[in-house]
């Protein structure tokens, strides 16, 4: 997976974008200090790495819950439409291998995987939406039963006419306005 650790002007500037994030939407984290979120941050380098791969693809990650049995932030990609450099992605590692021709890149799956985060499941993304109105003209995948991808299908999550619809698609397929939102505990 290469070098994990970002160098310190790497690290400063990426504290600097999430604090900046943070304190302009607080509506996403009320109760939430930065400095507790940063000094978790500092405590955590691979996570900060995580956040950079976020944020280096356009997720705009920021702090939405505080886990106060854990204690730990949880971010999730806030971006208004689906991250712009993990679109065009198939669902997962089964799905890419699958197809015969014109195969994406990569999968939602694997992307998250390297990255370190998860994709988020319906319920986080509905979670989402109650506090942003994202994905209006994209969609996003989001963790997928069992049950539904056991027979070749993966869900996908969008909001259009105001309201979110979770709906469904074959595994491999892949569309220039889809792309994955993530989370990431820290």
């Amino acid at each position: 997976m290469g070098n994990m650790e970002l160098s310190p002007e790497q690290r400063k500037a990426l504290l600097e974008t999430l604090k900046a994030r943070f304190e302009k939407n607080m509506h996403r984290h009320e109760g939430v200090e930065w400095a507790d979120v940063e000094a978790k941050l500092e405590a955590n380098p691979d996570k900060l790495w995580s956040l950079n791969e976020m944020e280096a693809t356009e997720g705009e990650p920021d702090v939405v819950r505080h886990d106060q049995e854990t204690g730990e932030y949880i971010f999730y990609d806030c971006s208004a439409e689906s991250p712009k450099g993990r679109r065009s992605v198939c669902y997962d590692r089964e799905a890419l291998e699958a197809r015969k021709k014109h195969k994406p890149e990569n999968s939602a799956m694997d992307m998250a995987a390297a990255m370190g985060i998860e994709l988020l499941t319906e319920e986080q993304y509905r979670e989402l939406q109650e506090l942003e109105h994202v994905d209006k003209k994209t969609s996003s995948w989001v963790q997928t039963p069992e049950n539904i991808r056991k027979i070749g299908g993966a869900i996908f999550c969008d909001r259009r006419y105001d309201t979110v619809f979770m709906y469904h698609n074959g595994a491999d397929s892949y569309y220039g306005a889809r792309g994955f939102r993530g989370s990431l505990r820290v």
